[in-house]
């Protein structure tokens, strides 16, 4: 019984000292920067960002200058510690990289971001050719070729199987 208690509790520290090893900060994953989405825009679009670093309050000031879009505000979203704020990216905007920054109103801590300005949307959309291979059939048609070789394949294993059963039965053995 000794054994059996030192054993489940040795197993109960060990899982509770991986969990602790594996869990995240206080924070959750915005916590520390700022996240902008989409990442990479065309002059004229529509910026979102947000943060998990500005604590319970979730308010911060926002400061897109560098790509000219000015000031900002980032208000608590509907997650538990998190700040969002949008802007507009100016139809005059020139390509490149620019660091847009907040600044948290409660503990005053500044986060960044990156946001890239392209000429061209990069938002390629790109269809699927071809069969999925699952060795269960084809998801978008079917190669001829392989389906005449897999019928033939299992018509030979079928005659084969037949050949077999037929000599055992009549006692001819294998």
């Amino acid at each position: 019984m000794r054994r059996t208690a030192r054993l489940l509790t040795g197993t109960a520290l060990a899982v509770t000292a991986a969990g602790l090893a594996a869990a995240p900060a206080y924070g959750g994953e915005g916590a520390g920067r700022l996240e902008v989405y989409p990442s990479t825009v065309i002059p004229g679009d529509n910026v979102s960002v947000n943060t998990g670093a500005c604590g319970a309050d979730g308010a911060a000031t926002g400061d897109a200058s560098a790509v000219g879009a000015g000031r900002f505000a980032l208000a608590p979203s509907a997650h538990e510690h998190d700040a969002i704020g949008q802007f507009e990216v100016p139809p005059s905007a020139q390509p490149g990289t620019y660091e847009i920054v907040a600044r948290c109103e409660e503990n005053d801590e500044r986060v960044t971001g990156d946001l890239v300005v392209a000429l061209t949307a990069t938002r390629d959309h790109t269809v699927p050719r071809g069969s999925v291979k699952t060795g269960v059939g084809g998801g978008l048609g079917a190669d001829p070729v392989r389906t005449a070789a897999g019928v033939a394949a299992l018509a030979v294993a079928a005659a084969g199987g037949t050949w077999l059963l037929h000599r055992r039965a009549r006692g001819e053995g294998i």
